[in-house]
């Protein structure tokens, strides 16, 4: 039924009024004649009531919702790479509830049809051997995964989750373009378009009667849950993803929180007895079920491709033992064979005995010499797809094509025809787009999403829609840009509103034992923590310096005695190239240049985005940890992470030219580091990731305490000049207000160290934060069995008891010259030693758990190695026995496995690190040893 133009409401003036639909293609919400068909009457009322004005201020507010709300699209070669936000349409694509109907029929019937054929494809290959697919078709294709042959699938379900991308032909009907088998992605990004735009439009969206989603997701969690080997609340379900860098990586993260699972990358993983575990701080924990976003072929490294970095090795055994289930299952991608629709017809009627209800584009395979004959004799009508390419690239429309190019492409197929596959080329439907402020008709693409059920599948009511930028776009791909759009599926009443959350049992008891589910921390995600902690307060202690630095070389004429402000201003200048670590800065050669000009010095720390230690630099590290640990953070977090990334952008791309713009960039971002690390710690449980997090800010912030402390004071002052650096000082370590109101007698260097070096209830000052670390790795994992203490406790407890004992009239003395305070210097140095020794202890402990290869020293050949090979491990018990620092114990515990990778050692006999590196350095163990050459690259 189409409704006449003429009786639909009148529309904004410039906003639909010169809306037509495109001549050949079908229009979503008008008809050929340009009325308004009915179901988009009431949207159009609204939109004529908002006015242009309050659409743009939607669309706005839209887009700043999705830019702090993190969600990102990489569009591989965009400059802005990861950080290039989601492009949303405000209006969404109106579907009525009984069209919907049978569009769900049709879906349903097409998963259940593609998960017939998967199992018999990987089970008796009884349609190949009936001649109803040729095997050419299979084997020939890269998608098959011949050891996948024979793995278990789970209820019969190998096919969890499907997507199938829909179009409108010329007449209205929708058309299956592709189906989506190995990983349907998208479902998170149709979420978010929910979220934004319910809150952009909240009454529209309530009074349109809009099918909810959060029963989709419900049903995604089941399905996950029952293909676990482990039933009920025991299951542990994770969520496979290549890691931050994959273009997709936001939608991994947020269905991960959203549906509370585990995300993980393959270095977290490891198989073990025919199991698969999550290796998280001292502990490994069993995985049950894989939601996979990372290709099939790439999973398992030892049977599949065998230099893939993403998988797990040993990962199909574990299938194959019925420990573990993957969705959706390995192999599936060979479903995603184009050439595969030409056959489904016949394999509908064959397999579940019924005609196909949901047709899709006309297809011809090239492997069969009938239909190779007309693709050739019809090439100007048909898209051309190489089979095995990845889905929605490299299609050629062979009406675009030059004499030369169809000639080489003719020659092409007639030499592999079963790698060709043609497929009619058909004009996608056109839906409104809010472009430029106007209303303008676009081509679209609606991808929906199901999920198996105990019977059948269930269907997202709705989807992701794609719209084109321009009405000549041939294909419509995220990769090749374009608008998300919501998609509405209009009930005929309310709907009820629904959470993930399940519903209590009336009759369950108020309180019942908990299942401990929490997201186990795995060695990766406790060192992105770590670093987070450490590049925030890093960031955050360069900004407080970088503003006292701004000030006092704004206010230094003023002062009576310029000489001693010049004095105080060239140690804090000395402080800044200290902890910064832009060598040489205002301490080595040319320093004395720099100091008698240190502005462009100063603006170059504060906006040279190429420059190591810079402000920019650490800026970028903290985004970066923080987006690989995206799923942790919670959305208030991650909209001040965002705003710290636009503020570090309005260092880069408008550098500041003077000190008083600088100061006025400044500002802002210490209100802005100061939130997240509120946000962190009052807004994370205070688990095992949230002690790794803290103990690194309170380590970064105890390390440049130590360093502002000893660039500045242990230089002995003028009087004047000493007071003047005192107060900045404690300007920079906050500490200002609680001087003044403790000390009354003017400032004094040694109620300065009281107050910053050795009070354990100053929040700022180094014994807080040395006794704060002690009690974060005292709650760190470890050994219940070994009463001895860890190389990090030993170290804390005796840098705490330094501070604990150390006399402040003795630090602030200065030596027999007068001129340096000798034991505040030595006593500085060895802390911040200490505070280095700790990072690395740490590290050694939680974050470096990958074994790695170990090459004996020297070439020998094939034959000499064979013969030495059974005297391997005597002989490495046997050198390393000789060196010194190590036990017996230790020789023979490395006897077994005979390489030493340890960077550190428990065994107190041990020389540790340096004796380690030393022994291999000499080749006295026979190894190449890991202390000798780090197992990981290293941080800055």
């Amino acid at each position: 039924m189409v409704a006449n133009l003429a009786s639909a409401s009148p529309e904004p003036a410039g906003l639909g009024a010169s809306y037509r639909p495109l001549a050949g293609q079908f229009d979503e919400m008008r008809a050929s004649d340009g009325g308004l068909r009915p179901h988009w009457q009431y949207l159009i009322d609204a939109l004529c009531e908002l006015g242009s004005e309050g659409i743009d201020s939607r669309w706005q507010e839209a887009r700043r919702l999705v830019r702090d709300n993190g969600v990102t699209y990489n569009v591989y070669g965009d400059p802005q790479g990861m950080s290039r936000p989601w492009e949303l349409d405000p209006l969404p694509l109106l579907i009525r509830g009984e069209e919907w109907a049978g569009l769900e029929r049709g879906l349903i019937q097409r998963a259940e049809l593609l998960n017939a054929i998967l199992l018999d494809l990987y089970g008796p290959r009884s349609l190949i051997d009936k001649g109803l697919l040729p095997p050419e078709l299979i084997d020939g294709f890269p998608g098959y995964l011949l050891p996948c042959h024979g793995a278990p699938a789970p209820g019969d379900r190998p096919l969890v989750l499907y997507a199938a991308d829909l179009t409108r032909d010329a007449n209205g009907a929708w058309r299956v373009i592709g189906d989506r088998t190995q990983i349907p992605s998208g479902s998170g990004y149709a979420l978010e378009n929910r979220v934004v735009l319910s809150r952009v439009m909240p009454s529209l969206f309530r009074d349109s009667h809009v099918h909810r989603l959060a029963g989709f997701y419900r049903s995604v969690r089941r399905a996950m849950t029952r293909i676990a080997p482990r039933h009920g609340d025991h299951a542990r379900v994770a969520v496979l993803t290549p890691g931050p860098r994959n273009e997709a990586y936001f939608e991994h993260a947020y269905l991960a929180n959203y549906l509370g699972f585990n995300l993980v990358q393959g270095s977290d993983l490891s198989v073990r007895d025919g199991a698969l575990w999550l290796r998280t701080l001292g502990r490994l924990e069993r995985i049950d079920a894989l939601m996979r976003r990372v290709d099939d072929v790439n999973c398992d490294p030892l049977e599949l491709k065998e230099h893939s970095l993403l998988g797990v090795p040993g990962m199909l055994q574990a299938v194959r033992a019925g420990n573990l289930g993957i969705a959706n299952a390995l192999g599936s991608g060979v479903l995603e064979h184009p050439g595969l629709m030409a056959f489904l017809p016949a394999l509908c009627e064959q397999l579940l005995g019924e005609a196909l209800v949901l047709p899709h584009l006309q297809t011809w395979w090239c492997g069969q010499r009938e239909a190779r004959d007309f693709v050739i004799a019809n090439l100007d009508n048909l898209v051309i797809k190489p089979a095995g390419s990845p889905a929605g690239q490299r299609c050629l429309f062979g009406a675009k094509l030059d004499a030369g190019q169809r000639g080489e492409l003719i020659a092409a197929i007639r030499r592999e025809p079963h790698r060709y596959v043609a497929q009619e080329e058909v004009q996608p439907s056109t839906a409104p787009a809010y472009i430029n402020g106007m209303l303008e008709p676009r081509p679209f693409v609606l991808r929906s999403f199901l999920v198996s059920e105990q019977e059948g599948y269930a269907v997202m009511p709705g989807g992701l829609s794609r719209t084109a930028l321009d009405t000549e776009t041939p294909m419509i791909s995220n990769q090749l840009g374009g608008l998300g759009k919501d998609t509405w599926v209009l009930a005929s009443e309310p709907e009820r509103h629904e959470t993930l959350i399940v519903r209590a049992d009336a009759n369950a008891p108020a309180v019942v034992p908990a299942v401990v589910q929490e997201s186990e921390v795995s060695s990766r995600v406790a060192d992105n923590l770590f670093w987070i902690g450490r590049y925030a307060e890093r960031a955050e202690g360069l900004v407080r310096l970088l503003r006292i630095v701004i000030i006092q070389i704004t206010e230094r004429s003023s002062l009576a005695d310029e000489a001693d402000a010049d004095c105080c201003l060239h140690l804090l200048l000395a402080a800044l190239t200290n902890q910064s670590q832009t060598f040489p800065g205002f301490i080595g050669e040319g320093a004395a240049e720099l100091l008698a000009q240190p502005v462009p010095e100063v603006l170059s720390l504060i906006s040279d985005q190429k420059r190591a230690g810079a402000l920019p630099q650490t800026l970028q590290a903290l985004g970066q940890a923080a987006w690989s640990v995206r799923e942790r953070l919670s959305n208030d977090t991650w909209r001040v992470t965002n705003d710290i990334e636009r503020r570090q952008r309005l260092l880069t791309q408008a550098p500041p030219r003077g000190l008083g713009r600088a100061l006025d960039l400044l500002d802002p971002l210490i209100t802005s580091l100061v939130a997240f690390s509120a946000l962190t710690h009052e807004n994370m449980t205070h688990n095992e990731g949230w002690h790794f997090l803290e103990a690194g800010r309170r380590l970064e912030r105890g390390l440049h305490t130590a360093s502002l402390l000893r660039s500045t004071l242990v230089s002995v002052s003028p009087d004047q000049g000493e007071s003047i650096l005192v107060e900045a000082v404690l300007g920079v370590t906050d500490s200002l207000i609680t001087y003044r109101r403790r000390y009354q007698a003017g400032t004094r260097v040694g109620a300065m160290l009281d107050l910053v070096l050795q009070d354990e209830a100053n929040p700022r000052s180094l014994a807080y934060q040395i006794a704060r670390l002690s009690a974060l790795v005292d709650e760190m994992p470890g050994d219940s069995l070994s009463a001895r203490r860890t190389p990090a406790q030993r170290i804390l407890m005796r840098l705490l008891t330094d501070l604990r004992l150390a006399e402040l009239d003795l630090l602030a003395q200065p030596s027999d010259g007068g001129k340096r305070r000798e034991t505040l210097d030595a006593l500085l140095a060895s802390v911040e030693t200490s505070i280095s020794a700790l990072s690395d202890a740490i590290t050694a402990q939680y974050f470096r758990h990958e074994e790695q290869p170990h090459h004996l020293i020297g070439q020998r050949s094939t034959a000499t190695a064979t013969a030495t090979a059974t005297t391997t491990a005597t002989a490495t018990a046997t050198a390393m026995a000789t060196v010194a620092p190590w036990p017996a114990s230790c020789a023979t515990a490395v006897s077994s496995t005979a390489a030493c990778s340890a960077t550190a050692c428990s065994l107190p006999e041990c020389s540790t690190t340096a004796g380690l590196a030393a022994a291999c350095a000499e080749g006295r163990s026979g190894l190449s040893c890991g202390a000798a050459e780090p197992l990981v690259e290293g941080r800055p």
